[in-house]
C-alpha cells in the first residue's frame, strides 16, 4: 500500500494541506468565450453517462435549463427506454401460464404428492379410488358444531349450508305454529352454522 496516495491521503484525519491544496485547485469553466472557475459538472448526454462538462455556476444553470437525455430519439424508442427502465435496464420474458397460474405443459407442484387432508389446497382423491377423507382435523368446537347440524364433518360448504337452512326452517316457531320450545335448539344451530362459518368451513 503507498501510503503517500492521494487517495489514502483523503482518510488522513490530518491530510496533507499542500497534496490537498493541489487536488483542489478549481478548473476553468468549459464554456466557450468563459475564463471563470469551473467546479460544476454537467452531463454530456446519451451514450456518455459517464462524461461529464465543466462549467461555472451560471453556465451549468443555462446548461441544465435546455438540457433534454432523449434529445433526438423517436417517440418510441423513449417509451421502450423507460419500459425497460422500470425494471433497471435488465432482460426479462413473459412466462407462459394457463388459466390456473401455473407454466404451461408442467404440472403443478403439489401433483407431485398426495396431499388427502387438503393443506395445500383442496383435498385430493385416494389413488386407490376410494373417498378422501376429511379435509382437515376437527377441533372440539368443530365437532361439536358439526353434531349439533347432525353431520359427520366432511361436508362441503354448500352441504354445510343447505343443512343449516333446512333445521332453521324446521326448528323455527313460525313453521311450528308459534310453539317456542325449540327456541334453545334454534339457538345452538345458529352457533354452531356460525362458528363453522367463522372458521372457514363454509362461506
Amino acid at each position: 500500500m503507498n501510503l503517500n496516495s492521494k487517495y489514502f491521503d483523503r482518510i488522513r484525519i490530518k491530510p496533507n494541506g499542500a497534496r490537498r491544496a493541489e487536488a483542489e485547485e478549481p478548473s476553468t469553466c468549459e464554456w466557450a468565450g468563459c475564463d471563470k472557475p469551473g467546479g460544476y459538472r454537467a452531463p454530456k448526454g446519451r451514450n456518455r453517462e459517464r462524461e461529464y462538462h465543466d462549467f461555472c455556476l451560471e453556465h451549468v444553470r443555462e446548461y441544465n435549463k435546455g438540457y433534454n437525455y432523449f434529445a433526438g430519439m423517436p417517440d418510441g424508442d423513449i417509451a421502450d427506454y423507460q419500459r425497460s427502465a422500470s425494471v433497471g435496464h435488465r432482460p426479462t420474458w413473459n412466462v407462459g401460464v394457463n388459466r390456473n397460474g401455473q407454466a404451461e405443459g408442467k404440472p403443478a407442484w403439489t401433483d407431485a404428492f398426495i396431499d388427502p387432508f387438503g393443506v395445500f389446497g383442496p383435498a385430493q382423491q385416494d389413488p386407490a379410488g376410494g373417498p378422501a377423507p376429511e379435509s382437515r382435523p376437527l377441533g372440539n368446537f368443530a365437532r361439536r358444531s358439526f353434531d349439533t347440524l347432525d353431520l359427520e364433518g366432511t361436508e362441503s360448504g354448500t352441504q354445510i349450508k343447505a343443512r343449516y337452512k333446512e333445521l332453521v326452517k324446521r326448528h323455527h316457531p313460525d313453521a311450528n305454529g308459534g310453539d317456542r320450545s325449540l327456541e334453545d335448539r334454534l339457538r345452538e344451530i345458529i352457533q354452531a352454522y356460525n362458528y363453522l362459518k367463522s372458521a372457514g368451513f363454509c362461506s
